[in-house]
């Protein structure tokens, strides 16, 4: 079984660029507690979610609205994507997870998120 519980920051995602010239990379905290907060692209998001065996199920998401460049808008939109519907969840190391659904995409557990700011 997959363990969520933390803070992961987008090393790949699919249709969209998570580095370079960007001021954030997109990330998602875990809580225990079935809650998940991040960052998309350019806007804050909150909801809940739901593992069940491999199936990561995101339940309502919400997002502030603010309008950002054109390229953290695209990475945004593909998180969102992401987020809306069901994906396959594995983390074949531990510190690595991959998701697969509309949108695939690669997380890497950020060991320092405690002591930043978010």
């Amino acid at each position: 079984m997959v363990e969520l519980a933390g803070t992961w920051r987008f090393t790949a995602l699919e249709g969209a660029q998570v580095d370079g010239s960007r001021r954030a990379t997109p990330w998602l905290t875990f809580d225990g507690d079935g809650q998940v907060f991040g960052l998309a692209g350019v806007n804050r998001v909150r909801g809940t979610w739901r593992l069940d065996g491999d199936t990561l199920t995101f339940g309502p998401v919400v997002s502030t609205l603010m309008a950002g460049p054109p390229e953290a808008m695209t990475c945004e939109h593909q998180v969102l994507r992401l987020l809306g519907d069901p994906v396959e969840a594995s983390a074949p190391d531990g510190d690595t997870l991959e998701l697969s659904g509309v949108v695939q995409a690669r997380l890497t557990r950020d060991p320092h998120a405690a002591d930043q700011q978010v």
